[in-house]
Formats: structure tokens, C-alpha cells, sequence
């Protein structure tokens, strides 16, 4: 899964608080496929899915979308 964000505050603050939180994530790129304001996105297992929604919404983290991986490239889950 993959966050993408519309601003670098916002990824840095998500960054800070999913590492709190102890969930495995990846700083990279943003695809070019996904439109986004910021060029980090941060990627995390599927399993830690709701986990992160969770604490996105409670902290107030503005996003641009949460994003999976397939076949035909990336899809917004959120």
C-alpha cells in the first residue's frame, strides 16, 4: 500500500507518527502514475491497513489518497 500526499509537511508528520505507532513503512517516491502535490509517499504492508487510516484521520494527517499496487498499476483504496 502506498499514502500519497499533497504536501511534504504532511508526509514528514505521517512519517513521524506511523514510526511512533511502530508500523514498518518505507519513505519513496510518488509514482508518477499517482498525481500528487508532494514527491514522497510512504509505503506500508496491507495488513497495517485500518491501523493507519486510524491514526491518519485521528491526527488529522491530510492525504492526497491511499493507493494499492496491481497488475494495471496503482488504484485508490482511500
Amino acid at each position: 500500500m502506498l499514502i500519497a500526499f499533497d504536501s511534504t509537511q504532511q508526509a514528514l508528520r505521517a512519517e513521524m507518527l506511523l514510526e511512533y505507532a511502530e508500523i514498518d513503512i518505507d519513505i519513496c517516491p510518488t509514482p508518477k502514475e499517482i498525481t500528487a502535490g508532494c514527491a514522497l509517499s510512504i509505503h506500508f504492508p496491507s495488513a497495517e491497513l485500518e491501523q493507519v487510516k486510524d491514526i491518519l484521520t485521528s491526527e488529522h494527517v491530510d492525504i492526497r489518497g491511499i493507493f494499492e499496487h496491481t497488475a494495471e498499476g496503482y488504484e485508490q483504496r482511500l
